[in-house]
């Protein structure tokens, strides 16, 4: 099932991208992708999309050594803007464009088309010296990182708990993740405490809480997965128990509420050069495996359908 849905994938996008007038040879590759291309693609945007791209131009280079892929990570929001102003190709985000986003794109004439790539799964982790914090409740976590909230201890979570200070570390204000993380637990976005640590790097969110018994933190799930031997996943009970993140639990949305989408934002103005074009053909062609080296949660079928359609709707417009 999952060889058929790419081939058909492939078909797909190499029919929309000769609907666009290219003259492509794939070389035998089967692809889609022009027997040689060259120039730059230029990528930025979410650091929790940023390692799937980044997954996907190494992968790019083994047939494409002549193009230039560059994947910048200044999150979700600064990715936007530099999108919007025309300055990059692709925009990888972890939330969809906002109206505000939208309309910066209109004025300046930036028309795009967005693609979900993969799945992912916010992932609340703490210390492997944490031998108390096995599930927590969206209340709880709402209790701890809701604003102006003066809970600092973990006794104060939970009574059980140990007298343990909090160590908070988290996204960044420009993060997809900052936005979706404060929409599902706090109940709208960007209502979030300001006494914690700010990162758009995750990496310094694992060496915050890995070093600290009372450490927690948020980020996606592929950075737990990269850090599993510092870190102790926990559970979140979204009112239906606890539920462990996973590629099920992901996939079937029971992890709740913090399975989401992850995309990336194609403009017209960059498809129309032959390099991005062929980027995102192989891209997409080649998404399981992209999600697979970049260990990501993959696309369900209805999703890959959905993929295909839109792309080849922009190839062809």
């Amino acid at each position: 099932m999952r060889g058929l849905g790419l081939a058909s994938v492939a078909l797909v996008l190499t029919v929309g991208l000769a609907a666009c007038g290219s003259d492509n040879n794939d070389g035998g590759t089967g692809t889609g992708v022009a027997a040689e291309l060259s120039g730059d693609v230029k990528v930025d945007g979410s650091s929790t999309v940023g390692p799937l791209s980044k997954a996907a131009a190494e992968l790019f280079a083994d047939e494409q050594a002549k193009v230039n892929v560059t994947v910048g990570i200044s999150g979700t929001g600064g990715g936007f803007k530099k999108f919007c102003n025309g300055e990059t190709d692709i925009s990888d985000a972890s939330r969809p464009i906002k109206d505000t986003e939208k309309a910066e794109c209109e004025k300046n004439g930036v028309k795009f088309v967005e693609l979900i790539v993969a799945n992912d799964a916010l992932s609340v982790v703490v210390s492997k010296d944490n031998s108390f914090a096995d599930c927590l409740t969206v209340p709880q976590l709402k209790a701890i990182w809701e604003p102006g909230s003066k809970v600092n201890n973990w006794n104060q979570v939970d009574p059980k708990f140990p007298n343990e200070p909090l160590k908070l570390f988290g996204a960044g204000t420009d993060s997809g993740t900052f936005d979706y993380w404060t929409a599902a637990i706090n109940g709208k976005e960007k209502a979030h405490r300001t006494d914690y640590t700010p990162t758009e790097d995750d990496n310094v969110t694992v060496q915050g809480v890995s070093g600290s018994k009372g450490g927690l933190g948020y980020f996606g799930f592929t950075y737990y997965e990269e850090n599993a031997d510092k870190l102790k996943l926990v559970k979140v009970d979204g009112g239906g128990g606890c539920v462990e993140p996973s590629v099920a639990t992901a996939q079937d949305g029971s992890y709740k509420p913090l399975s989401r989408p992850l995309f990336i934002y194609v403009s017209d103005k960059g498809i129309a050069k032959e390099q991005v074009k062929g980027f995102v053909d192989f891209y997409i062609a080649s998404i399981d495996e992209v999600v697979k080296e970049a260990k990501y949660v993959p696309l369900t079928a209805a999703q890959k359908e959905t993929l295909k359609s839109e792309f080849a709707t922009l190839t062809k417009g």
